[in-house]
């Protein structure tokens, strides 16, 4: 389940999703832990199908409400992505890339990143899933000159 006020979360995740235009989103009853998606994430990205993957994820769990922590739905997203689905299975668990996403952790978190979506404008960290305007406000603050 979502943390808190799972009504509120849920609201806010949809109305911010509208916002960007992203519609027919269907909300997990819970939070799926994404370790094992990361790893593989970092062996397509050794393939050059990183992108793929992701998109391929990013469908999956935002709008099948598909279980991306099971192995099953991973191999079958790499096979989707134009990846061995049997390769999948053994870059989830594989120390390699395990240990690859625990050093990614330890980088962001060492830059002060605490939650995704973390994006830094230059200097300047907007967490969450922010409006345009938290863009374009840490845009201005990291220098950025508006168009004329």
């Amino acid at each position: 389940m979502f943390p808190g006020n799972a009504q509120a979360v849920r609201a806010q995740v949809e109305g911010t999703a509208r916002r960007f235009g992203l519609t027919q989103m269907r909300l997990a009853d819970r939070i799926n832990n994404s370790r094992r998606a990361l790893a593989v994430a970092e062996w397509a990205r050794e393939q050059g199908k990183l992108n793929a993957f992701r998109e391929a994820v990013t469908e999956s769990y935002w709008r099948r409400d598909e279980d991306i922590e099971n192995p099953d739905v991973l191999a079958k997203l790499a096979e989707e992505a134009g990846l061995p689905g049997a390769g999948a299975r053994e870059a989830m668990d594989s120390p390699k890339y395990q240990d690859r996403v625990d050093a990614l952790v330890a980088e962001g978190r060492a830059a002060g990143v605490r939650g995704t979506p973390t994006v830094f404008v230059g200097n300047v960290r907007v967490a969450g899933c922010q409006p345009y305007e938290a863009f374009a406000a840490a845009a201005r603050q990291a220098g950025a000159k508006p168009r004329s």
